[in-house]
């Protein structure tokens, strides 16, 4: 990893002093007419973990993307230990000394740890050294993995250990981080931040982006903020609030968000799931395992757990779009097991699935198209006698503009140009607009910036007061946190004991997500 010391310890004060390992000078990057970056200048110090941060569509992505090689920039220069580098893709990149950890994996499931790391080293060398190798630097760093585990089998936190040990293999000097944690239980990020800390002790530095302020907070030693494209602040994020941190990012106050009220025992059951089992659907799927949860009217249930758990799997069983093998679904006490998901929305339910972007939305429709796909047999009727109705469609999507503050260079724009932010505040928007008396959405905030969090969560917390049920599956612990009346953990396809939010630890509930604690039912799920 190189041998220098941190030359400034925890104290950045002086952080200027000396060569930095990168810097960016007047970096500029035009997509056509939109400009992603406006003159960035920062700099990142040796054995410093510097923290990139920015709302969606701050530029954050493109930026990192021309220091790694992906992008060539428009205009500007970045330097390498003080002097100009061109950066003309990632093994240039590599070969430079900067690494990247990507927030969405690139491992082959049916390969080994060993040899997904090969086929990214250049000049790996035989196998078997290559084993010892990785054996010994995930040692070294609190990291441990079997080179011979097939990557199917690992929990997402060991998939991102091959991804940062990939890295370390190749002794970077600059190892750039995106949303680390997004995926990790509370242990696991614990883990990750003890990494982190001795890599830069070594004089390694890091480039740190995410959304979570207060880890932000917790491990960086200077933060770089991002609005529009160009760099409006530079703090030390020890010195800051997360809500200050947030008003930097948006450039105004971030409402707060009104808490759940409570709900009351005689609540009526809207949406109810009983001992519903499932096989996988493929080998890399996962089977749900006697499920039974229920929701009331007015309250907010969330299903926390680690990705890859059965979460898509479940979403799919409730949703319609796979009938489930065994057990019960009921809707407002109507069994709808053996129904699809548009009999189940003409019940006044909704669904939000994870991917919003193929999944949640037709890439190349317009929005008001979009509408019209998930009404279509419902009780708004913007079909009828084979007519469609796009003045109706064209005016929701107006409302769900203004209530969600969706942003779109057109009225009614295909749902591919939209920003991944916007697409989600669209899709959750377009649902929360049928008022439905139950609501499931998975991933509600995935990807969005803090104020357009807020908005989102907001509507969930004022959907359950009206009266509705929501479910939430969720990875974010503070989201969950914050909008639940009680909580439960998907591990493995078993799902815990709902426990009331007010009475449960983010140490309990990772433990849950780890598949290792008791969870109320005498079934530890030790894996």
């Amino acid at each position: 990893m190189g041998t220098q010391p941190n030359p400034a310890g925890d104290d950045f004060s002086k952080r200027l002093e000396g060569v930095a390992t990168l810097s960016a000078h007047g970096i500029t990057k035009d997509f056509g007419a939109l400009r992603a970056n406006d003159s960035v200048d920062f700099s990142i110090m040796p054995g410093e973990i510097h923290a990139l941060l920015g709302e969606n569509g701050a530029g954050k992505s493109t930026l990192v993307k021309m220091l790694y090689g992906v992008l060539q920039p428009t205009a500007g220069e970045i330097r390498w230990k003080g002097k100009p580098a061109v950066i003309l893709n990632p093994a240039a990149a590599r070969r430079l000394g900067i690494g990247m950890v990507f927030q969405h994996f690139s491992l082959f499931d049916a390969l080994t740890v060993a040899e997904n790391i090969a086929l990214a080293i250049e000049g790996a060398g035989a196998m078997s050294q290559l084993r010892d190798r990785i054996t010994k630097v995930s040692a070294e760093y609190g990291l441990p993995l079997n080179p011979d585990s097939v990557v199917a089998d690992l929990s997402v936190g060991q998939r991102q250990r091959v991804e940062i040990v990939r890295c370390l293999l190749q002794e970077p000097q600059l190892i750039i981080m995106d949303e680390p944690t997004s995926v990790l239980t509370p242990q696991e990020a614990d883990d990750l931040f003890v990494t982190l800390k001795r890599l830069a002790s070594e004089g390694c530095s890091v480039l740190y982006i995410s959304h979570r302020l207060e880890e932000v907070r917790a491990i960086c030693h200077h933060a770089t903020i991002l609005r529009h494209g160009k760099v409006v602040a530079e703090c030390d994020p020890k010195q800051e609030t997360a809500a200050r941190l947030a008003s930097l990012m948006v450039g105004e106050e971030v409402r707060q968000l009104n808490p759940p009220e409570p709900v009351p025992d005689s609540a009526p059951v809207r949406i109810a799931v009983h001992g519903v089992s499932q096989p996988r659907p493929h080998p890399f799927a996962v089977a749900l395992d006697n499920i039974t949860l229920e929701v009331r009217g007015g309250e907010i249930v969330s299903i926390a757990g680690v990705a890859g758990n059965g979460q898509d799997e479940f979403f799919d069983v409730l949703s319609g779009e796979v009938l489930a093998a065994s057990g019960t679904i009921e809707i407002d006490g109507n069994d709808c097991r053996r129904q699809g998901v548009n009999a189940r929305r003409r019940l006044n339910a909704a669904f939000v699935p994870e991917e919003r972007l193929g999944h949640g939305a037709v890439p190349r429709f317009k929005l008001s198209q979009n509408v019209v796909l998930t009404r279509n047999g419902t009780r708004e009727g913007l079909v009828r006698t084979g007519v469609v109705n796009f003045l109706g469609a064209r005016s929701i999507v107006g409302r769900v503009t203004e209530a969600f503050d969706v942003r779109k260079g057109t009225p009614d724009p295909e749902a591919a140009a939209l920003s991944g932010g916007n697409l989600q505040k669209f899709v959750v928007g377009r649902e929360y607009d049928r008022k439905p008396g139950v609501f499931v959405v998975s991933q509600p905030t995935w990807g969005v910036d803090a104020g357009a969090a807020t908005t989102i969560r907001q509507a969930l917390v004022d959907l359950a007061r009206a009266g509705s049920a929501v479910l939430v599956i969720s990875q974010d612990l503070d989201e969950i946190l914050e909008i639940s009346d009680r909580i439960a953990v998907i591990s493995h396809g078993k799902l815990s004991t709902p426990r009331d939010a007010s009475g449960i630890t983010r140490e309990e509930i990772g433990l849950l997500m780890t598949g290792v604690s008791d969870d109320g039912q005498g079934a530890a799920h030790a894996h």
